[in-house]
């Protein structure tokens, strides 16, 4: 059986993606990983993502592979060279960041992209992610992920509907929500601004099973050749 490692740093992810697997990729079988103390880390020390950082997430990788993890999806859209130095190192199986299939869906869509985030750091991060010609407007929805923590999804969602309301009245023809926490406001944001809304969950299950398919049958390939490949 396929065995994916979800890894999370924030709670509030947990559910939004594991809905989508059960939904989209129901035989694989998931395993969820959370450390809640790196998004609260990063946010309070400001230290940024330092080696000590790295170290944290070559720790939470290496403790997947190690129980026979075929591919893991990283679901804190923060973090992104933590992830890929993880990538880079294990590069036998598909390693994928939360936001690449959502950036590459939007640079399909759209001209002048709106990013709604929650949590501060993906703000100076995520937007480092999209080629430097994207005409990118950026909104932070202050309050909302304290409001979700508290269990107020309600005003979790109409913060973000606020600012994705603003970035297409500032000019924005997409908005993407860049936290797989935020995908439960994503219906919200289209009724409010008759604009597509995409939310990284949807991409993100897509695209990984594509690349660990690609892989294997490239492994597949190389084992009917004689050639080795990877695992």
């Amino acid at each position: 059986m396929t065995r994916i490692a979800l890894i999370h740093a924030l709670s509030h992810s947990v559910a939004p993606i594991n809905l989508a697997m059960a939904r989209d990729w129901p035989e694989a079988q998931r395993m969820n990983l959370l450390d809640d103390s790196l998004s609260a880390d990063l946010a309070s020390q400001g230290l940024g993502l330092n080696e000590v950082m790295h170290d944290r997430f070559s720790t939470l990788a290496g403790y997947a592979v190690a129980t026979g993890a075929d591919a893991i999806l990283f679901t804190c859209s923060a973090f992104g060279p933590c992830i890929e130095r993880v990538a880079r190192r294990h590069s036998a199986i598909p390693v994928l960041k939360p936001n690449e299939a959502m950036i590459e869906e939007a640079l399909g869509q759209g001209r002048r992209i709106g990013l709604v985030a929650t949590f501060a750091p993906t703000l100076e991060s995520m937007p480092l992610e999209f080629p430097g010609h994207v005409a990118l407007r950026l909104e932070m929805a202050g309050g909302a992920l304290a409001a979700l923590n508290a269990g107020d999804v309600a005003t979790h969602d109409a913060l973000i509907v606020d600012r994705a309301r603003r970035l297409v009245e500032e000019g924005c023809d997409l908005v993407a929500l860049a936290q797989f926490s935020m995908a439960r406001a994503r219906e919200a944001c289209e009724k409010a601004t008759g604009v597509k809304v995409l939310s990284t969950v949807d991409s993100a299950v897509r695209v990984l099973r594509q690349r660990l398919s690609a892989m294997r049958g490239s492994a597949n390939q190389a084992e009917g050749s004689g050639s080795p490949g990877p695992r």
